[in-house]
């Protein structure tokens, strides 16, 4: 049996993630089990969005986070990390000045990826456990800035596209209906020609309503439930959300555009059950990182 520890950093636009993991390589399996995450919640969107630039106090913010992740790669002596950024930083006009300053002073190299790369990771993530050979499943992964779009036939990726409808961004009015539009058609012609279609819901929102709703793991919720549940979270104030419903205050707002997201997928995809593995694009990331060492060991 080999151990192998992975990390991924995954600077997104509603917070900066930290993901350790084992690969436990044995003869006939490979595992990857999750080690440590931390999640620091650095809204780098709603600076972007609005004003098109990270303010100084978020960038102390990220580099002081990126800081203490290097200390922890050292600390779980990871032999191989990946960092990625995604749509903040991507559309953040001092975006690349503050990569290079963070490899400047952690020796943290940061890829700025596009949404394709991001699908990509994303749908990197061993699916192939989850999805039912028999079914059709479209993968829709929530974040701050954008969302993830990936269509799944018989067990294998037909297509992936991504859309700047993300929840920082809707918090802050900054989606017109073109965008929406644009995600109902890639849905909808995606999937019109399918018997039935299942969702797969990822990112740390749908995680939170899977935990909410107190569903064995491996379960999906329902159509029904996620309306309901949606009109249940509109009917507290933001206050109240984290007062009578604990949300923590970065969740708190965020998980309403989150659900219409979701919510609107479905309603698109003609799908009435919606499936949460806890996968996410730090996940993909350690996985592409081993398939890509494997490749480079063959």
């Amino acid at each position: 049996m080999k151990i192998k520890k992975y990390a991924a950093i995954d600077i997104g636009s509603n917070a900066v993630r930290l993901l350790v993991a084992n690969v436990i390589i044995t003869k006939n399996k490979v595992k990857f089990k999750k080690s440590s995450l931390v999640r620091v919640p650095i809204r780098l969107g709603e600076d972007v969005f609005v004003k098109g630039r990270i303010s100084k106090r978020n960038e102390e913010r990220l580099v002081n986070a990126i800081k203490g992740f290097k200390y922890l790669l050292k600390a779980y002596e990871v032999e191989k990390y990946m960092a990625v950024a995604t749509s903040a930083m991507r559309e953040a006009e001092n975006g690349m000045e503050i990569v290079k300053r963070i490899e400047k002073e952690t020796g943290i190299h940061i890829e700025i990826i596009d949404g394709a790369k991001e699908a990509e990771l994303i749908a990197a993530t061993d699916l192939e456990d989850l999805l039912d050979q028999n079914r059709n499943y479209l993968y829709v992964d929530v974040g701050g800035g954008s969302t993830e779009f990936s269509l799944f036939k018989n067990g294998k990726k037909e297509d992936s596209k991504s859309f700047k409808l993300g929840t920082v961004r809707l918090l802050n009015n900054m989606v017109d209906k073109n965008e929406w539009d644009k995600a109902e058609k890639w849905v909808k012609d995606h999937t019109k020609d399918l018997d039935k279609v299942y969702l797969i819901g990822s990112g740390g929102n749908i995680n939170k309503l899977f935990k909410m709703s107190g569903k064995v793991p491996g379960n999906p919720l329902s159509k029904t439930w996620m309306d309901a549940q949606y009109k249940f979270l509109k009917s507290f104030d933001y206050d109240d959300r984290i007062k009578e419903l604990d949300l923590n205050p970065d969740r708190a707002d965020v998980i309403i555009p989150a659900t219409k997201i979701y919510r609107r997928a479905m309603q698109w995809a003609n799908a009435d059950k919606i499936y949460v593995p806890k996968i996410g694009l730090s996940d993909g990331m350690i996985k592409y990182q081993y398939a890509q060492d494997q490749k480079n060991n063959h």
